[in-house]
């Protein structure tokens, strides 16, 4: 009996306490997994269209594998290169594999252009092609389209994330640079910081990568023919007039240190860290020795007479996801 007694006064003792403090509950209780948006029924892939600066504007979403028991949701805007769109960037990136891995999603937002879906630029300050001549808004479509996103996706505000190529990879320094405070890492592959200004804000996380030989948007800076256009001529900041800009916003103390290095075949590669920065960021450089302006690890329809040797002496999208999960912005807004 004083056994039975005992038991009885410590499930009573268990059932107060997870009346008063409901998270020292007795017997944890399951969370029920959220609903899936109407909108967004299932993973996988949505062409989705947004009203924004008196037209209409396109992106596709990635969802990964049963997307609504990763709530809140880590987003990768991954902007295309100069006469790309994002239909072909999401083939040629390998960024879905990726995120499918980690639970992220990844946003893939067209550019602009007379072409309807061809030939597609962003204005990333002092580049590139139609959106810059035009002056387009490309920094306000992206918070408008995250903010899209936010009224039917549970998205992680302190998970957002820039990435980009050439074109893109500008378009994404120039949303870190403008927005700061809602993006939490950014990522450039052959594409040098082309802001046409550089307010101040808070330190963004940044991971470049670019070939010295690069043949369209060169490492030493200069001008350089760019793809959209072939016969068009731009001239570009350089990769370390670039960094510099980022080290300094980002309170770097070091002046680059080699902390990795890879070679296959006739390319190699090493990646240098500035670090320490303020705030816990860093701005790391995949510089690269032997391959062109393509997307490393990947492939491109264009010939290396054009851009120069494709390489898997890296591939980017691996590097992006063993960098951008290291970083959050906890102090985020709202993105709606």
């Amino acid at each position: 009996m004083g056994g039975d007694s005992r038991t009885l006064r410590a499930a009573l003792r268990c059932v107060v306490l997870a009346c008063a403090v409901p998270w020292l509950a007795c017997t944890p209780q399951q969370p029920r997994p959220p609903a899936q948006s109407p909108r967004y029924p299932r993973s996988g892939d949505f062409a989705q269209e947004l009203g924004f600066g008196g037209g209409t504007r396109h992106y596709l979403l990635h969802l990964p594998p049963d997307y609504a028991r990763h709530v809140p949701l880590p987003l990768v805007l991954a902007f295309h290169g100069g006469g790309g769109d994002a239909k072909d960037f999401q083939r040629a990136a390998g960024l879905d594999a990726q995120a499918d891995a980690l639970g992220w999603a990844v946003a893939y937002p067209d550019g602009s252009g007379k072409l309807d879906h061809r030939l597609l630029t962003w204005n990333a300050g002092t580049c590139c092609g139609e959106a810059q001549a035009e002056h387009v808004d490309d920094v306000g479509f992206a918070v408008a389209l995250l903010a899209d996103l936010a009224r039917d996706l549970d998205l992680d505000r302190t998970r957002i994330y820039a990435v980009g190529h050439s074109n893109g990879g500008m378009m994404a320094y120039r949303l870190a640079a403008r927005e700061g405070a809602r993006i939490a890492a950014v990522v450039s592959v052959a594409g040098p910081d082309m802001s046409d200004s550089f307010p101040s804000g808070p330190p963004v996380p940044v991971l470049h990568i670019h070939s010295v030989d690069d043949p369209r948007a060169s490492y030493a800076g200069g001008e350089s023919r760019t793809l959209a256009f072939i016969s068009h001529h731009q001239s570009f900041r350089s990769v370390d007039d670039t960094l510099a800009r980022w080290r300094g916003r980002d309170g770097c103390t070091g002046e680059g240190k080699v902390v990795d290095q890879r070679k296959l075949e006739s390319h190699s590669a090493e990646l240098v860290d500035f670090g320490p920065c303020a705030n816990g960021a860093d701005v790391l450089l995949w510089r690269m020795h032997g391959p062109g302006h393509g997307w490393p690890g990947g492939h491109s329809w264009l010939s290396a007479l054009v851009i120069g040797p494709e390489t898997k002496v890296i591939r980017a999208a691996e590097e992006i996801f063993r960098f951008l999960p290291r970083f959050s912005r906890p102090d985020a807004p709202p993105l709606r």
